[in-house]
């Protein structure tokens, strides 16, 4: 991770004449996956940076914390517009590949490669999938079957001083639970599994103690 955001780090001065204060945050370098911003922005797909490019690619990135936030097309803002891509491409059917589980009944699943999760009953999805924002580099959601084995809906972290609410623990302090960051703020949680209010709100509806938790694949950037 600390290698990625490094590579973030390039002039801020745009050629001269651009006018505004607002332009002149932005950057003039071209990233190294300009093409790929342009085309998830929907700007002409051309390969070179302009103010135009620079605005539109600092507002996503303002919008989801993204820094530095400066329209850089690097490789920390194209790694999450192509999370973003696999989770529409997920569409109705995120356990297409059949990885989490079937034959338990009730079932939450969190699929860390996509950063996605769902709850499905059988083969039947009941919930989602809905984005989450999962472990950071070194503080990883762990992977594989676990249980839910206890739930707070007004929990306080006395460990990071912070309000979880629609807390359900699954695994040693990791949770299922809503923050109001966006789901595709980098790097990550320090472990939980966070979700808008609404997403958290149901899963609090829908899960008791003792129902499965099934986390796999990996994180990218992780």
């Amino acid at each position: 991770m600390a290698g990625a955001v490094a590579a973030l780090t390039v002039p801020l001065a745009l050629a001269a004449g651009t006018g505004s204060a607002h332009a002149a945050s932005c950057t003039a370098g071209t990233g190294p996956y300009q093409k790929q911003v342009e085309k998830f922005l929907g700007r002409p797909v051309d390969g070179r940076q302009s103010v135009a490019d620079c605005q539109a690619t600092k507002a996503f990135q303002a919008k989801h914390g993204i820094t530095p936030t400066i329209g850089y097309a690097g490789p920390v803002t194209w790694r999450t517009m192509n999370t973003m891509l696999a989770q529409r491409a997920a569409g109705r059917n995120p356990n297409k590949a059949g990885t989490c589980p079937t034959n338990r009944g009730r079932i939450a699943c969190v699929d860390l490669t996509r950063q996605l999760s769902w709850i499905q009953d059988g083969a039947t999805l009941k919930y989602g999938p809905v984005p989450v924002r999962t472990g950071k580099d070194g503080t990883e959601t762990r992977t594989g079957l676990k249980k839910i084995y206890y739930r707070d809906i007004d929990h306080w972290s006395s460990l990071y001083h912070v309000s979880m609410p629609y807390s359900q623990f699954f695994d040693g302090g990791q949770a299922f639970h809503s923050v109001t960051k966006s789901m595709w703020n980098p790097p990550g949680s320090a472990g939980c599994v966070n979700m808008t209010p609404t997403d958290a709100k149901a899963y609090w509806n829908l899960l008791k103690n003792g129902e499965d938790v099934f986390v796999y694949g990996r994180k990218p950037g992780t």
